[in-house]
């Protein structure tokens, strides 16, 4: 979807297509119409009498057969602008992208009425509300808006602003498609082949390496393959640098892929498991971004690197008990096969060293636990590096794409002991999100790192099941401000 910046309202083009105006909530007549303009509404007192419009919160109305100017106008309602947050944004956007996406390919959205300092939160939000995901369905989604105008006489946002936002709408929707992919289309090969089908729409921005498991094997990276020997689909580290010709040190992005989580052994209940094709969901957030930043051409360095596998149960998968050697030469008992998100991340985390980070990031839809603390609103950030964890902070609230800072301390490293390895995979019935951080934290030493667990995030169930494409924007917001600074 295309966004733009228009200066005349009145445009023979603009007048064609439907236009939204914004009404903030007034507490008389008087004062609804005096946002509106008699010019553009025949009979503009009787239709307010009539509609009983009153500009309240996500009140939608169609004006069609009253405006002389345009035949297809829609008055939304802002409510008390006082109130407006990140949240209501997005319903307004839902609510303007459900009114009007089957409706014409362009439509036009007077932002006159709406505070100067929400208007690139909104423009974001209406590029995450025009999304569908209709790939197997015989019948395919109706969908035609392709463009959004913007018009207002004072405005925060320039065109490049809207290149940026549409570059995250790419690099989001592209997530959200992974995501939504089926376990049986999206195996480690599957991700491993988006990443060179990236590499080859930008060869000269974005290099891929990708390590099979017999390179895995002799570095040592027995974890990893710990959990993807259980499955016939081998497991994958998928390698992508981003603009490798700068000069400083890359920023690492590292993703959970576990392309399909049955447990393993440890076998999950068979209730909402069809869920677990969302397990790879980091792996697929650090695809997107690397995908926003070849759209947006953003001048930094960042490596992202995605650990894929299946966790499946069979004749040579990992038992409960079984030791096993990482990477780094540190031991692993493998307690629980469920836990196997931190195996493959263990191994990689220690790979990406290579790359002499500025920082890592790693994002996971790691634990359960995670959802249990936060719910499906904030994701967890975990790092002992206070500046590195209000910077992502930050980012989140300028995106809306939030996070809440949950304690990575050594007080809690003694739950993972073990009497027969350097450490278990899990750490007990309690604070599951933190142990699983402190495991991560022991690979980690080296660099300054940060921890995003997205288990609640990542996706939607019920009737919105999906794909978020959640945290895109964060990550995004966070690299153009490193850039900014």
């Amino acid at each position: 979807m295309k966004l733009n910046l228009i200066t005349d309202l009145q445009a023979a083009e603009i007048t064609a297509q439907p236009v939204i105006r914004l009404i903030q909530e007034a507490g008389d007549g008087e004062n609804i119409a005096s946002q509106l303009k008699a010019s553009e509404i025949g009979n503009l007192e009787q239709w307010l009498a009539l509609s009983q419009f009153e500009g309240k919160f996500n009140q939608l109305q169609p004006v069609y057969a009253q405006s002389d100017v345009f035949p297809q106008l829609f008055v939304l309602g802002l409510g008390d602008i006082a109130q407006l947050n990140g949240s209501k944004l997005q319903k307004l956007a839902q609510s303007i992208v459900k009114a009007t996406q089957k409706l014409a390919e362009t439509i036009t959205i007077d932002l006159s009425n709406l505070p100067e300092a929400l208007h690139y939160q909104f423009a974001l939000a209406l590029t995450q509300a025009n999304y569908a995901y209709d790939q197997f369905k015989t019948k395919k989604s109706e969908i035609t808006l392709k463009n959004i105008n913007f018009f207002a006489e004072k405005t925060s946002l320039d065109s490049a602003q809207l290149t940026l936002l549409q570059a995250i709408q790419k690099g989001q929707h592209f997530t959200r498609h992974l995501g939504n992919t089926p376990g049986n289309v999206c195996f480690p090969e599957y991700l491993a082949d988006e990443a060179l089908k990236l590499a080859g729409e930008f060869p000269d921005l974005l290099n891929v390496k990708v390590l099979n498991e017999q390179q895995m094997a002799d570095l040592g990276m027995n974890a990893f393959l710990a959990v993807s020997k259980g499955s016939e689909r081998s497991g994958r580290v998928v390698l992508l640098e981003y603009n490798s010709q700068q000069a400083q040190k890359p920023v690492v992005l590292v993703g959970k892929g576990v392309t399909f989580d049955t447990g393993g052994i440890s076998l999950k209940p068979a209730a909402t498991m069809d869920e677990m094709k969302f397990d790879m969901c980091g792996a697929a957030t650090v695809l997107g971004v690397m995908r926003a930043l070849c759209e947006s051409k953003l001048p930094i360095h960042v490596v992202g690197a995605l650990a894929c596998a299946e966790n499946m149960p069979s004749g040579h998968a990992t038992r409960p008990g079984d030791i096993v050697t990482t990477m780094s030469g540190q031991t692993v008992e493998v307690l629980n096969t469920d836990a196997e998100g931190r195996l493959v991340l263990c191994d990689t985390l220690t790979y990406i060293a290579r790359y002499e980070p500025e920082l890592v990031i790693d994002i996971a839809t790691l634990t359960g636990a995670c959802v249990v603390a936060l719910g499906k609103v904030l994701s967890g950030l975990f790092s002992p590096d206070n500046a590195l964890s209000q910077d992502l902070i930050d980012a989140g609230e300028q995106s809306f794409d939030r996070v809440w800072r949950l304690p990575v301390m050594d007080d809690y490293q003694e739950l993972l002991d073990s009497p027969f390895a350097d450490m278990g995979n899990i750490g007990g019935p309690y604070g599951g999100a933190i142990t699983a951080a402190c495991f991560l934290q022991r690979f980690t030493r080296d660099y300054r790192w940060a921890h995003l667990d997205i288990a609640g995030t990542a996706w939607l169930s019920g009737a919105q099941k999906g794909a978020t494409g959640r945290p895109v924007p964060l990550l995004m917001q966070f690299l153009v401000n490193r850039v900014s600074n």
